[in-house]
């Protein structure tokens, strides 16, 4: 047995915010992918996959009792596949913000959902919602909570545009220039990020009167503008919000970000060569930057690896 592909995504903006009913949108990443397999050998490679695989089972096992209107899965094929050597053969970085456990997510439900809502239908923004909670409540397996956002991206294969926390809808993004100057990159902080105690911390700061304005009048605000600048094509307005958000991120999200980002973050503000912001949850793995000219961004961060994700 070989699934089908499903790949990484990158949200570029909402990070935090859609928790808060801000704007978000998301893409694909083609870059990363991965795919169910049956290792019928039981290699020590495949082997810690596997053993996840069980537990996961395991967990969609009570989810189908506690929820059965929700989800149910064919858990008998999935088990019988698992004692075969079922594991999840995946590129995806994990840690990294680009969706490791959407993708398995998504294939888990491709391959073994009873009576699942498929890619070819008519996707009305019902059955979006519901597979967005569908997805919601098999990712808190991994995240403890999880808005389904990422394995819904990697499902669909399609950018997404989250309006708010019950309205999303497929989106157009405007067409990549293979010759534009700008770009959207990723920068690896060498460091893995682990989801969890991000949001802990964010949940914690939230308590707090001033954190939860300066997230509604500031981080939300400049998200919102980010999203609509993007989908419009309207470049001068998306970088001057981006700049903005930016340094909304660096005064007040400073545990999210690698202690070694700080200085770097703050000199692409000064300088205006790049602009970085949070990919996923931060705490590591990448880091996301804009820039309106990709030499000039590669020259001031001439020690670093950049991936171009999307150039305009």
């Amino acid at each position: 047995m070989r699934g089908p592909l499903f790949y990484s995504k990158i949200l570029l903006f909402g990070e935090y915010g859609i928790i808060k009913d801000s704007k978000g949108l998301s893409i694909p990443y083609n870059f990363y992918n991965g795919a169910l397999k049956i290792d019928e050998h039981h290699t020590v490679a495949t082997h810690k996959s596997n053993q996840g695989l069980k537990r996961f089972a395991d967990y969609l096992g009570t989810l189908q009792e506690e929820q059965p209107d929700l989800v149910t899965f064919d858990l008998d094929s999935l088990k019988k596949d698992i004692e075969a050597g079922l594991y999840f053969d995946s590129s995806i970085p994990q840690g990294y913000g680009v969706g490791s456990s959407g993708a398995l997510v998504a294939a888990i439900y491709d391959q073994y959902a009873n009576n699942k809502i498929t890619v070819l239908e008519n996707l009305t923004r019902e059955k979006l919602l519901q597979l967005k909670a569908i997805f919601s409540a098999m990712e808190s397996f991994f995240h403890g909570k999880s808005s389904g956002l990422d394995p819904l991206n990697s499902y669909l294969s399609l950018p997404i545009l989250i309006n708010s926390h019950d309205n999303i809808e497929p989106a157009g993004i405007p067409s990549q220039l293979k010759k534009g100057k700008g770009a959207v990159f990723l920068l690896d902080s060498g460091v893995t990020g682990e989801t969890a105690p991000m949001v802990h911390i964010f949940m914690e700061n939230m308590k707090q009167e001033g954190f939860r304005a300066m997230l509604k009048d500031q981080f939300v605000k400049h998200t919102d503008a980010c999203v609509d600048d993007f989908l419009k094509g309207d470049v001068k307005s998306l970088f001057s919000n981006i700049k903005q958000l930016s340094h909304v991120v660096l005064d007040n999200f400073k545990p999210m970000i690698p202690k070694q980002f700080h200085k770097l973050w703050k000199q692409g503000i000064d300088t205006n060569a790049y602009y970085l912001k949070l990919c996923g949850s931060g705490g590591g793995g990448y880091i996301l930057g804009f820039t309106e000219d990709l030499e000039k961004a590669k020259n001031a961060l001439k020690d670093y690896k950049l991936e171009v994700v999307y150039s305009f």
